[in-house]
């Protein structure tokens, strides 16, 4: 016990030392005002369960841009549209690092992910690849037939849960129907239903890393504690990451023996990731290919499946705005009775709700963090190399000196301006901006639009209460999820013209 004791207290005084070392280091920097920190746990009380919340209360206070310290870490928080512009756009490349969670350190290769690598000549070939096999219009196109085959399943299991009078967690749908999505557009088949909670260990294995890289990690905070995993987290991480190493591996030599006999391609994203790994072997090769499908599987699809919960929700809540969606989806029906992809992409009522939707219900209100490569001034005040940059996004979409009653969802906004959420507008970045921007825009916008339509134009939807007893509150994690989960009935409609 008295061992026990001694090594406490060492460990509570060296990072006591460390605070005062720090504090009297950055006294001689101009760094941005902060709230006043206790020993060893700095500001950690100060956030509380909703941290983008609390540090948008705070700004208020200290200023836009803000310095905060949680354990050992030093950050700087950016809350408004200009001290966002300051890091993303004027010192873009300065703030473009990455302080990669000791969770994502139990991915093997975590150093070849997209989200966490340096953004060098190596992300540099990633995000072409990317942006040539995922992205870009012409693939995206190629790839229609096989998100189109997906909704038809869902809508499948929707007019049977009507016959049945049965009610459906559309949560968990639609993030059924996201990973079907994804994983159809990567290697061309499904991976989930919608009878089971589970086929073949996808959500579980999704799900998991959700919900342990969104945890509070002690060991972030107290880097010398992350060889004793102290929650294990890391141990979690790595059951959930070796399960999809184990996937992923699979497929790709299941294809390459397809290849090896000559068989017809699938042409989805897994072949055209081997083509520009035969053509470009020595920077892009299987170690790329594997990291790269775990990181679309986890990147696209809790984001999709929250967003068009949160605007199914809001929907539900407005008929009136539900009707308008209903009707400006009907005029591009074709006959056979089918929305067509293509055709929603230019309906601007229906993306009005959805930016709408991922303005009020932000699924990352917090930015992925970065940290600066270097010694960076950020307008009067002079960051260290190393330091965490937080972009809180969710203050940004709420300011009332951009967004007129900006706790009210109103699609109309977006129909009176010409903002978007490709990273030029700071009030409004949802998917970041600049070099480090989600690279998933184009195909996040098709499959939640496609979702969100379908939902709304083929179902009248019982909710199981009166719609003022809706809950609205959310839940802080790695995204933003709804408290309680959206539940109603869905009533097939026969549209009429």
């Amino acid at each position: 016990m008295e061992l026990l004791y001694l090594l406490i207290s060492s460990i509570v005084f060296f990072f006591f030392l460390l605070h005062v070392i720090h504090r009297n280091h950055n006294r001689n920097r101009k760094m941005p005002p902060g709230p006043t920190g206790l020993p060893v746990i700095g500001n950690l009380l100060d956030l509380g369960p909703k941290p983008h919340e609390s540090l948008a209360k705070l700004s208020k206070k200290h200023g836009p841009l803000m310095t905060i310290r949680l354990g050992s870490i030093t950050s700087v928080v950016a809350s408004t549209p200009d001290a966002a512009r300051e890091i993303l756009q004027r010192n873009d490349e300065a703030c473009s690092g990455r302080i990669v969670p000791d969770a994502v350190t139990a991915l093997a290769d975590h150093d070849a992910a997209v989200l966490w690598i340096p953004a060098n000549d190596e992300w540099r070939t990633i995000r072409k690849a990317l942006n040539t096999y995922l992205t870009h219009q012409h693939k995206l196109d190629t790839l229609r037939d096989l998100r189109q085959n997906v909704v038809d399943g869902m809508l499948d299991f929707l007019n049977e849960s009507g016959r049945k009078k049965a009610s459906v967690d559309i949560g968990k749908l639609t993030f059924a129907v996201a990973l079907n999505q994804m994983s159809n557009t990567c290697v061309s088949q499904n991976v989930t239903n919608y009878e089971s909670d589970d086929i073949g260990g996808f959500k579980t294995a999704v799900k998991t890393l959700m919900e342990v890289d969104g945890k509070f990690n002690i060991a972030d905070i107290f880097p010398v504690l992350k060889p004793l995993d102290p929650q294990n987290i890391r141990r979690q991480a790595k059951a959930a990451y070796d399960w999809f190493d184990k996937v992923t591996e699979g497929y790709i030599t299941e294809r390459l023996k397809h290849r090896e006999s000559k068989l017809p391609r699938f042409g989805d994203m897994l072949d055209s990731l081997l083509d520009y790994s035969e053509a470009n072997e020595a920077e892009f090769n299987f170690k790329h290919i594997k990291i790269l499908l775990v990181d679309l599987f986890l990147a696209g699809t809790e984001t999709s499946s929250n967003t068009t919960e949160w605007a199914m929700t809001e929907l539900l809540l407005n008929p009136d705005m539900f009707s308008r969606v209903r009707k400006e989806v009907s005029t591009v029906v074709g006959e056979d009775g089918k929305i067509q992809e293509a055709k929603i992409l230019d309906l601007p009522y229906l993306h009005a709700v959805i930016k709408e939707t991922m303005r009020l219900h932000l699924s990352v209100p917090l930015l992925v963090p970065h940290k600066t490569e270097s010694e960076v001034k950020l307008g009067e005040y002079i960051v260290p190399r190393n330091t965490q940059i937080l972009v809180n996004a969710w203050a940004m979409a709420r300011d009332p000196k951009y967004w007129q009653n900006p706790i009210t969802f109103k699609p109309e906004r977006f129909l009176e301006n010409e903002l978007d959420y490709k990273g030029q507008h700071f009030e409004f970045i949802p998917f970041g901006s600049g070099r480090r921007m989600c690279p998933g825009i184009p195909l996040a916008q098709r499959v939640v639009s496609l979702m969100v339509a379908s939902l709304v134009y083929h179902y009248d939807w019982n909710l199981p209460h009166a719609r003022e007893e809706m809950d609205m509150n959310d839940i802080f994690g790695l995204t933003l999820l709804r408290a309680t989960p959206l539940v109603a009935t869905p009533m097939p409609v026969i549209q009429r013209e």
